[in-house]
């Protein structure tokens, strides 16, 4: 065994990656504070190939320096919107067919290995603020809630190892 180079990898260039088939998945950052966590979530959505990322509220959007030095580029391959309001974009993916999947503590979260998710859908994953979590006036319009499995003391993750937990999880299940 040996570790490859990086020419071994096959890269795609941003304009391949640009027409490539993308995953069925929205990401939505409700109000995420840190632009490090962005950046993140901005190389997690192209390591994917997310449909689209949407960006609400305070969470900062490229330029920004932390976003810029986490995301690697991938600012740049990975499509994405700005909304004011994180409400007005969830408006737009439900009017676009997408099913709204918070990633939130709920009366009613199902825990993440018993969603499954169905080839013929569309869906929109959101991600809360750091401190606050999902706005609670958002919850009304989530067609379902998951958790990530914990069996420490803080039933807590990183908003960006959250959204890579999620995300492979929507990929497995869509791409096999």
């Amino acid at each position: 065994m040996r570790k490859l180079q990086t020419t071994e990898l096959n890269r795609l260039s941003i304009e391949a990656f640009k027409s490539l088939e993308k995953l069925p998945v929205v990401v939505i950052l409700d109000n995420v504070r840190s632009g490090y966590n962005v950046g993140s979530v901005f190389r997690t959505c192209d390591a994917f190939a997310v449909f689209s990322l949407y960006l609400c509220g305070i969470t900062p959007t490229p330029p920004n320096r932390e976003v810029k030095k986490t995301a690697l580029g991938s600012s740049e391959s990975v499509k994405w919107h700005y909304f004011e309001d994180t409400l007005k974009a969830l408006e737009k993916v439900k009017e676009d067919g997408f099913q709204i999947i918070i990633a939130e503590h709920t009366t009613r979260s199902i825990s993440l290995q018993h969603f499954s998710p169905s080839k013929n859908m569309k869906y929109a994953l959101v991600f809360g603020n750091e401190i606050d979590g999902i706005s609670g006036d958002l919850l009304e319009l989530a067609d379902a809630a998951v958790e990530i499995p914990q069996f420490g003391t803080k039933h807590s993750l990183n908003i960006s190892i959250a959204a890579g937990i999620i995300l492979w999880h929507f990929a497995r299940n869509l791409l096999n």
